[in-house]
């Protein structure tokens, strides 16, 4: 009947403490999917890239070596005047050379940057490297609409942030209290083996070590559990995640075990510290 009464203990420890943890690597989850889609619009920033109506063909050919080593640059399209005015005929259906009598557009680059390149100032930074070369008219992109993208972005960030620490705090709080009342059932055994001389360390090993093990325990479930969701969303639900690179699901697994064995160990620390320091009467009153 001990047995099984301390093997249910065990049990529901470790279930709760694998649900907090799943919790916190939902988060991390959330917090890298949210990154990812961040990312991903700020690199459909364009800048359009016109180019003098005499530029030669060297000069092209240098302006497409140049974008390829360019950091700034995620991927650049050379698009000529003949392909810029099919462009427009197919787009407007009117051909403005028939009644010019010349193809009034200039050759261009679209240049797609990188994410971490599309704030306001990098690219007024962008604006005048590229504006300098002799070849180049002009530089476009649409200002007000990225000071609008960053600004918006920089808001969602910081209401996600936000809400992961709000997450996190409770569940280090739960994570925390399920430690505390774990070893709260072995209160007078603590005062036990502190009234015939033991020592503090003597006494803390068995229970930090018992909860570090359901920690590491209750990691590998959740590590379970999240692989398992994360599947079952894409697989059944359809729901598009980004995708896990082997570096992602390093950080996530080694985020959650670590979590479980630094927490079970802090709580487990602090909580047969303080029933050490606690006067036998005291015990009962609690």
């Amino acid at each position: 009947m001990k047995q099984r009464r301390l093997f249910n203990m065990h049990f529901t420890t470790m279930i709760s403490i694998s649900l907090v943890l799943f919790l916190i690597g939902l988060e991390c989850v959330v917090l890298m999917s949210a990154h990812e889609l961040v990312s991903r619009l700020r690199e459909n920033v364009v800048l359009t890239v016109v180019l003098q109506d005499d530029v030669t063909t060297d000069e092209v050919n240098r302006m497409q070596t140049m974008m390829a080593v360019a950091p700034y640059s995620l991927s650049s399209d050379y698009i000529s005047s003949e392909e810029a005015l099919q462009e427009h005929i197919v787009n407007l259906g009117e051909d403005p050379s028939r009644f010019l009598g010349y193809n009034p557009l200039s050759a261009a680059f679209e240049i797609h940057l990188r994410a971490c390149y599309t704030h306001p100032d990098s690219i007024a930074m962008i604006d005048t490297q590229l504006s300098a070369l002799p070849y180049v008219d002009k530089v476009l992109y649409q200002k007000d609409i990225v000071e609008k993208l960053n600004h918006n972005l920089n808001e969602i960030s910081v209401v996600l942030l936000i809400i992961a620490l709000v997450l996190l705090v409770i569940a280090l709080v739960l994570l925390g209290n399920t430690i505390q009342l774990n070893i709260y059932s072995k209160r007078f055994i603590i005062n036990t083996m502190r009234l015939v001389g033991a020592t503090p360390w003597v006494i803390k090993w068995p229970f930090i070590r018992r909860n570090v093990l359901i920690g590491f325990e209750a990691a590998l479930i959740a590590c379970g559990i999240l692989a398992g969701a994360y599947y079952y969303c894409i697989d059944q639900l359809g729901i598009v995640l980004f995708p896990l690179t082997k570096m992602n699901i390093a950080f996530l697994v080694a985020t959650i075990m670590i979590s479980g064995l630094m927490i079970t160990f802090l709580a487990s620390l602090v909580a047969t510290s303080r029933y050490i320091r606690m006067k036998t009467n005291k015990l009962y009153e609690i």
